[in-house]
């Protein structure tokens, strides 16, 4: 029986059996600025979450939609990513999951970092963990479900509001992204620049930034030389 065809008395009977007492054991914390940025998307429909690469920005989204499925309060984990080339995956070759593991590989890492590994690819199977390509978005509606959006700034606004309207009721939507990493021809059609409105006009809409570096010691500094440089 479907969720959808049981009273809401016994949904929630459905979701407390096999539900964990004590907090989910994770191979890696988050620090504080991770945690700050966490209870602000437990409390927000829809967030985005902004970084300099390697800020932590998809872990924490793994981290938090790992914790919520586990604990049932969350059906699914949904997970996609645009693919700026716009090449058509149908001509790429294997099953689903194939074609989208290019663009995915970050993803996965994060997810094996957080949680076993053989549990994280029985999730996949059984559709716990859904992976859905960019381009098959449109129409569908993806109710208590935890969204991840990864590499956000590559959308445009218009793909951005298409992404927003998946989000069905019980859901949360986490966009994860960096405004200096902006691979669309015209950087001004990203999406991502449209978020401080949004923020500005509704409380449904939060917004994180994420500073602190978690790869080597020395990409801070580099990075912001790129930053000083940049067009």
């Amino acid at each position: 029986m479907s969720d959808f065809n049981r009273t809401p008395e016994a949904q929630e009977v459905f979701k407390s059996k096999g539900k964990p007492k004590g907090p989910i054991k994770f191979k890696i914390s988050l620090n504080e600025e991770q945690k700050e940025a966490k209870e602000l998307i437990l409390n927000t429909p829809i967030t985005l979450v902004k970084g300099m690469a390697g800020s932590g920005k998809t872990l924490l989204a793994c981290q938090i939609a790992l914790d919520l499925v586990f604990r049932k309060e969350m059906d699914k984990l949904i997970i996609t990513r645009p693919t700026v080339s716009q090449e058509d995956i149908g001509f790429l070759p294997g099953n689903l999951h194939e074609k989208m593991d290019p663009w995915l590989a970050p993803i996965y890492s994060n997810l094996h970092l957080l949680y076993d590994k053989e549990k994280i690819e029985k999730m996949v199977s059984d559709g716990i963990i859904e992976i859905v390509p960019f381009a098959f978005m449109r129409g569908r509606t993806f109710p208590n479900s935890f969204i991840i959006v990864d590499e956000c700034q590559n959308m445009t606004l218009k793909q951005t509001e298409m992404m927003i309207g998946r989000l069905g009721k019980g859901g949360k939507m986490v966009f994860c992204g960096d405004g200096a990493q902006i691979d669309l021809r015209t950087k001004k059609d990203s999406g991502i620049a449209f978020f401080p409105i949004l923020e500005a006009r509704t409380q449904n809409v939060k917004s994180k930034i994420l500073k602190k570096n978690h790869r080597h010691e020395a990409l801070e500094e580099i990075l912001n030389i790129f930053e000083e440089y940049r067009d």
